[in-house]
């Protein structure tokens, strides 16, 4: 074979290049940052590649899922809508195409996706391998819509997998954490394209949990961003409608962007004084307001997010949602925790996928917030064993503290997942000390 100029380029030894991630909050110092042009200078970076690798998205987990000090492998150059199905409404994608990416070519051959999360930074291999989701009784995670992909495993065999090809590879494929290889192609189930409305109100956060099942029932996607250190929330409400778009709004009054921005305002000057800072939140339900949006799908699920955050998740099964969410804001009161950012509640249906956080039920997801400049420990550490008596899971690319041995109970099909690892990677080279320890792997 004649040498590659362009792959020599590739695997020279680079300058050391730091990376971190959004929010800040994770870093590491990679012997190589590599992003290759093409299956063929991919599959060879694998195979030559010393150390460890670690693929990497737009950098939008707040786990630590990316950080090594080996080869951080970027599939920046496989982008874009590769192939489509009129009839059957499947579309295939490049795996590092951004989500924010999507939308656009898939309206262009009459497609849309099923749903989407409130944030679309992140690329789709990344979105697929945590199991990320928007909210909806009714609606899956991205992962239960993923119908084939291509991955590259460790030793630089590429696997085209579905159902029939390698299903068992593909059902854990679906939500892989990264550590079974590296996606190339994502072949989703979507939906013909349409409009969404999204309808926002103020109300009594118990008053809104005491209305839940009319929330839910009544419309397609629900969820609300509890106001800490008040008794009010914004919710949230998006339905399918043939109504015509209205026109664009900016980025600061998206998705409670400026509802959030008068929260942060009035914490910087009331949180030396509780009770009128309760008093001055309760009265946001005076001064925020809100106008009906209408636009494409993907354009209204999506919102810019302006002020970075650390994250933690856990998804807890669907009927102990309330429960749990009443323990933290009662833990919070009581404690006069430091927080401002509200708590994202939000819904998702099960899925069969050993790895997912909504394997084999019916789930309700709960957020909690920091902002990036505020000390996140000592809160998410105190809020975190509410999480874990009503049985929830962690979110992947959250911020959490559990390892294998309190994983595994969690998951029923966790021994089909780490069996396709060890028989893919045998030697560990895509895992970094995060996945070690979440995976239990010596």
């Amino acid at each position: 074979m004649a040498a590659n100029p362009a792959l020599g380029q590739l695997m020279r030894a680079p300058r050391l290049i730091p990376w971190r991630n959004w929010s800040g909050g994770q870093s590491c110092l990679p012997a190589a940052r590599l992003a290759p042009k093409n299956l063929d200078e991919l599959t060879t970076v694998i195979r030559q590649a010393q150390g460890k690798i670690r693929p990497v998205g737009s950098a939008h987990s707040f786990s630590a899922l990316v950080p090594t000090d080996g080869t951080l492998l970027s599939l920046s150059y496989f982008n874009g809508l590769l192939d489509h199905d009129a009839k059957t409404l499947q579309a295939e994608f490049a795996a590092g195409t951004p989500m924010s990416r999507m939308g656009v070519p898939l309206k262009g051959v009459g497609q849309a996706l099923q749903n989407m999360a409130d944030i679309d930074y992140q690329t789709l291999a990344g979105a697929i391998a945590t199991s990320t989701h928007g909210t909806g009784k009714t609606f899956q995670s991205y992962s239960a819509h993923v119908c084939g992909m291509q991955l590259v495993t460790a030793s630089g065999e590429v696997l085209d997998c579905d159902s029939q090809r390698h299903p068992e590879v593909f059902n854990a494929a679906r939500v892989s954490l990264g550590a079974l290889g590296v996606a190339t192609k994502i072949r989703l189930q979507n939906r013909p394209a349409y409009r969404l409305r999204e309808r926002q109100w103020i109300a009594k956060t118990e008053e809104l949990l005491e209305d839940l099942d009319k929330n839910t029932r009544e419309n397609q996607h629900w969820e609300m961003l509890v106001v800490t250190h008040s008794d009010y929330a914004l919710s949230i409400a998006l339905n399918e409608t043939s109504d015509p778009a209205t026109p664009p709004i900016p980025p600061e009054e998206e998705g409670g962007n400026e509802f959030v921005t008068l929260i942060e305002k009035i914490d910087k000057y009331g949180s030396d004084f509780p009770d009128m800072r309760r008093t001055l939140l309760n009265s946001l339900r005076h001064l925020a307001s809100f106008d009906d949006r209408v636009g494409d799908s993907f354009d209204i699920y999506a919102n810019v997010r302006t002020v970075r955050f650390n994250e933690m998740e856990y998804s807890v099964p669907a009927e102990h949602g309330p429960a749990c969410l009443r323990e933290i804001l009662k833990l919070i009161q009581d404690k006069d925790l430091r927080t401002w950012f509200p708590i994202e509640y939000r819904y998702v249906k099960a899925d069969d996928i050993p790895l997912s956080m909504f394997e084999g039920r019916d789930s309700c997801s709960i957020s909690v917030h920091q902002h990036y400049q505020m000390d996140h420990h000592n809160f998410f550490a105190a809020v975190e064993p509410i999480f874990w008596k009503y049985n929830g899971r962690p979110h992947w690319g959250k911020l959490h503290t559990l390892n294998a041995k309190n994983l595994q109970p969690l998951y029923p099909r966790w021994r089909e997942f780490i069996d396709v690892r060890q028989a893919l990677d045998p030697s560990g080279r895509f895992l970094n000390a995060h996945l070690s320890s979440i995976l239990g792997v010596n």
